[in-house]
C-alpha cells in the first residue's frame, strides 16, 4: 500500500507538530501502522505503532507521555501527535504499514514505507 508521510517541520524545543500518513489504494484499516525515526548517523528506531482499529497503540519509552499516535480510517490516515518536543526528536519521521494484528516495533516487520518526513527541533 503506497504511504505518504508529510507534515514535518522546523520548531522550537518544547513545540509541537503533527505528522500525518496518508494511504492510498486498499483500506488503510486493513493495516498495523507504525512511526519510525532515523536522525543523522544513526540507526532507524521505533517511536509508536496502533492497531488496525485504533484501540491498541505502544509507544518507545523515550517518546511515551509526549507522542500520540491515532487514526482516521475512513481517511484512511494516521496521525503523530507530538508534543514537548526536544532536540532530541530531530530526525526523519517514517511511517510504515505491515498486515495481522501485533504491533511490532521492529523495522523489518513492516512491509511498507513512506518516503519520510523532516522534523528539526531547535534549541
Amino acid at each position: 500500500v503506497p504511504l505518504q508521510a508529510y507534515g514535518g517541520g522546523l520548531v522550537q524545543a518544547g513545540g509541537y507538530l503533527r505528522l500525518s500518513c496518508a494511504a492510498s489504494g486498499r483500506p488503510f484499516s486493513n493495516y498495523v501502522v507504525a512511526w519510525f525515526r532515523q536522525a543523522p548517523g544513526k540507526e532507524r528506531e521505533f517511536v509508536a505503532a496502533i492497531s488496525r482499529g485504533g484501540g491498541s497503540s505502544n509507544y518507545a519509552d523515550s517518546v511515551k507521555g509526549r507522542f500520540t499516535i491515532s487514526r482516521d480510517n475512513a481517511k484512511n490516515t494516521v496521525y503523530l501527535q507530538m508534543n514537548s518536543l526536544e532536540p532530541e526528536d530531530t530526525a526523519v519521521y517514517y511511517c510504515a504499514a505491515r498486515g495481522g494484528t501485533f504491533l511490532y516495533t521492529g523495522e523489518r516487520d513492516y512491509d511498507y514505507w513512506g518516503q519520510g518526513t523532516q522534523v528539526t527541533v531547535s534549541s
